[in-house]
């Protein structure tokens, strides 16, 4: 099967190629970002998966498969430009799957689609609506572009679409959401909260993500691992030390005196879980975690130490 991959060079999706290269589908990338150390036979276009360039990519390779990871976060992108890339970006994704034949896409979303909200249930299924975005603003173009993945279904029926929401990743070298709440030593929580997450190590993801390439599934689907865990836990677990603070006087300190720089709607995700129900992509693919909480943050700890430990 000709695979492309969009969004090539973040950390797991060089991982997913390499392992697809491995199995012996035939790999295309596309990234803005460059990837010098990228295996020998993975075909690589460095181009903005809006412009006319990438266009020509669908056009001139005609895969058979896309796997869309080329959306950002608020952590790695800010305002408007965040919008383009995740709305604009998946649009112009699905407008060339359309339009050369492309049989199959994956798009690559997150758990956090549901949105952090005290009256919210603590398991998600997929066919609940997104809760609490006036609360969390950065969210809202992620949201978009998961919604907009999702209409493809029954838009372009002809294709098959599978919408994947991923729960937090946690592995080495210690990238993503979680990891970056886990930077410091000290770690911040709000005052009376404790709120459960739900973890997937990379190679986890890696299974997953192939699973649903090779069963073809189609559908919107949670995505998750072990058991979710309280976040005082992890964050103990993993050698740093748990602050617990009002949360007006948190909302001050966030980015000064050795707390990490964190949106303020994030405050919302350390106040509420966002946990979901997986059983819906268990049965579709057979999907079973090899890495379980207690190794998950193992990994991590060994892999990104909180400054000033040893080890």
């Amino acid at each position: 099967m000709r695979v492309l991959i969009l969004g090539i060079a973040g950390g797991i999706a060089r991982r997913l190629a390499t392992r697809l290269l491995e199995a012996g589908h035939e790999v295309l990338g596309l990234d803005v970002r460059p990837w010098s150390s990228a295996p020998e036979g993975i075909e690589l276009h460095q181009v903005d998966v809006r412009k006319r360039a990438a266009e020509d990519v669908f056009r001139r390779r005609r895969p058979d498969a896309v796997i869309h990871m080329a959306t950002v976060t608020a952590l790695s992108v800010r305002g408007g430009e965040r919008g383009r890339i995740n709305l604009d970006g998946t649009k112009a994704v699905f407008d060339h799957c359309r339009d050369y034949g492309v049989k199959q896409v994956l798009f690559v979303g997150r758990h956090t689609f549901y949105g952090a909200a005290p009256d919210s249930p603590l398991y998600h299924t997929e066919d609940e609506p997104p809760r609490a975005l006036e609360k969390v603003p950065e969210l809202a173009d992620l949201v978009a572009a998961d919604l907009y993945a999702a209409t493809a279904l029954w838009r372009m029926p002809e294709m098959i679409t599978a919408v994947l929401r991923l729960v937090y990743t946690l592995g080495a070298p210690g990238t993503g959401t979680l990891a970056s709440f886990l930077r410091g030593k000290r770690v911040p929580m709000v005052l009376g909260y404790d709120p459960l997450f739900h973890m997937l190590q990379e190679e986890d993801v890696i299974t997953a993500l192939q699973l649903a390439l090779e069963k073809r599934v189609r559908g919107i689907f949670n995505v998750a691992g072990p058991p979710p865990v309280p976040f005082s836990v992890i964050i103990r677990e993993t050698g740093r030390t748990p602050v617990p603070l009002p949360e007006p006087l948190l909302a001050r300190l966030l980015g000064r005196f050795g707390f990490p720089r964190l949106s303020q709607g994030t405050l919302s995700h350390i106040k509420y879980p966002i946990v979901v129900d997986a059983q819906r992509f268990r049965e579709a693919t057979g999907f079973r975690y090899a890495h379980d909480e207690g190794r998950i943050i193992r990994i991590f700890r060994e892999s990104s130490p909180a400054p000033g430990a040893e080890w």
